[in-house]
């Protein structure tokens, strides 16, 4: 169980949080460790709270992201997850460049996010410059972090207006049992596959070492990204297109879980999504990134991996 613990900040702790913090090219404070030149996670977030606390059921905002995943976990199912699939597997919704769908992202807030309440084009930004200082030479790292949460888009209008539970939030394995590492694990009980003898056990409908290639995850942002940037031909290298259609499974990066079902590609892949995890996780702030200044940069690497114009 995670304990929420309010933190005083003294005018001492905010001089010293100063100088471990180095401004990056968008105007964005990258925090530094005092040992290395490289990016140093922070204990707590903007909020003054542990990340990822979903324990504490005090503040309204907890309280909304506990109903969330109690939503979640009841309705996606193996059968919700394929007609999903086919359906936004078709890309017919638009056609649009990666920076225009950046830009879409102005109008997303995701709400089952405890650490961020700012518009997602800030907190895409603020994870790619916060890895593009510690690793400028992996230009498709830059890009992927740019590109993970543009799935995101799915919650508008123009593509559905799919629920919150259906686009964000950690993601699991469907087709197998709910292992209990999954947050709110309690909520999977009302799931139908949970008393399917199909889907319910470790295996499920899976085999061991089949490969996270051939599992079906539960919807969302992710695996849409992962099918929008594969079916149009996207030059990223697999770690990438791994890093998009994972970047939420928590059970498997932080918890270490269904790692029975992973193959050899998925295990040196991980490694990667091991890296991006930190700056996905722990770059959230307050303090913009000027966009105007950075988006020369990302537009060059937009065209290096990407055609002008992608079918969503």
């Amino acid at each position: 169980m995670t304990v929420l613990v309010e933190h005083y900040v003294s005018d001492s702790r905010i001089e010293e949080k100063k100088t471990k913090e180095e401004r990056g090219d968008g105007g964005f404070m990258v925090p530094k460790s005092k040992e290395t030149d490289e990016f140093d996670a922070p204990d707590i977030n903007f909020l003054g709270h542990s990340f990822r606390d979903y324990e504490n059921g005090e503040s309204e905002r907890q309280q909304g992201v506990e109903e969330f995943y109690r939503m979640q976990h009841i309705h996606q199912t193996y059968d919700f997850v394929k007609d999903m699939r086919k359906e936004y597997g078709k890309l017919n919704k638009m056609e649009m460049s990666i920076w225009e769908c950046c830009e879409l992202l102005n109008n997303v807030v995701d709400e089952s996010d405890p650490d961020l309440d700012e518009p997602q084009i800030q907190h895409l930004l603020q994870t790619a410059e916060a890895i593009r200082k510690d690793y400028p030479n992996e230009d498709w790292l830059h890009l992927t972090a740019l590109i993970h949460d543009l799935g995101k888009v799915l919650l508008l209008p123009e593509f559905g207006g799919l629920p919150q539970w259906a686009v964000v939030g950690d993601t699991f394995p469907v087709g197998c049992t709910f292992d209990p590492a999954n947050i709110h694990h309690k909520y999977f009980k009302e799931n139908p596959d949970n008393n399917t003898p199909k889907y319910n056990t470790k295996n499920g409908v899976y085999s061991e070492g089949c490969g996270l290639d051939n599992v079906l995850m539960s919807w969302g942002h992710d695996d849409y990204m992962y099918l929008v940037a594969k079916e149009n031909g996207a030059t990223l290298p697999h770690a990438g297109l791994f890093i998009i259609r994972y970047h939420s499974f928590y059970p498997l990066h932080k918890a270490g879980t269904y790692t029975h079902l992973m193959n050899d590609e998925d295990r040196e892949d991980l490694k990667w999504l091991h890296v991006f995890n930190k700056y996905d996780l722990y770059s959230k702030s307050k303090v913009h990134v000027d966009v105007e200044q950075v988006k020369p940069y990302y537009i060059s690497l937009i065209n290096k991996y990407f055609p002008a114009k992608l079918k969503w």
